[in-house]
């Protein structure tokens, strides 16, 4: 009678009783996670970005998110954040916003530590414009941060960025800048 080490895959190169194809569709799933996190941080900045305070939040998990942003502060969950981004994004001056943000991020590095939970690292580089004090911003930066399923859905548990330098210069009298739409 054949003992257990004599079926396929047993304690093969897959691990123990994992086939080739087992192989296969467990890598498969972990790309689909790698690209849903990867999608969650690019609809994070675009939330941003767009002043979407209910965006903003829903990208992280409800209660008990761990978010370090430098100078804007440390919270121990989204929601004092969230209003801090809502109070900055949203104030208008003469009917026209005084903050205008773009965020760009790369160099993503992710790392799957279960089927529901994975840590990552990116690069930003960040660009403001001031309307008030009319002054440009180009900051540059690495985020840390874990991330969780939470209702079927990635979300970030905790947000750290660290500021690697950053450029605060006057906007000439010459500037013009044109403000598109914000939905």
């Amino acid at each position: 009678m054949p003992s257990a080490f004599d079926r396929p895959g047993a304690c093969g190169p897959y691990g123990w009783w994992m086939t080739e194809s087992d192989e296969l569709a467990r890598r498969l799933d972990d790309l689909d996670r790698v690209a849903a996190i990867k999608a969650l941080k690019h609809r994070y900045w675009r939330v941003c970005d767009g002043k979407d305070p209910n965006g903003f939040r829903s990208c992280f998990i409800r209660s008990g998110a761990r978010i370090d942003y430098g100078r804007l502060g440390v919270f121990d969950d989204v929601e004092p954040m969230a209003k801090v981004f809502e109070r900055m994004a949203l104030y208008r001056v003469d009917g026209q916003y005084a903050i205008l943000d773009m965020h760009h991020g790369f160099h993503p590095d992710i790392t799957l530590t279960s089927p529901t939970t994975a840590i990552g690292q990116w690069t930003l580089r960040f660009r403001q414009l001031n309307m008030i004090d009319r002054t440009e911003t180009v900051l540059a930066g690495e985020y840390d941060d874990e991330y969780v399923v939470e209702d079927g859905a990635w979300r970030m548990a905790a947000s750290r960025l660290t500021e690697r330098w950053s450029i605060r210069r006057p906007l000439g009298d010459d500037a013009v800048v044109d403000v598109g739409e914000f939905a």
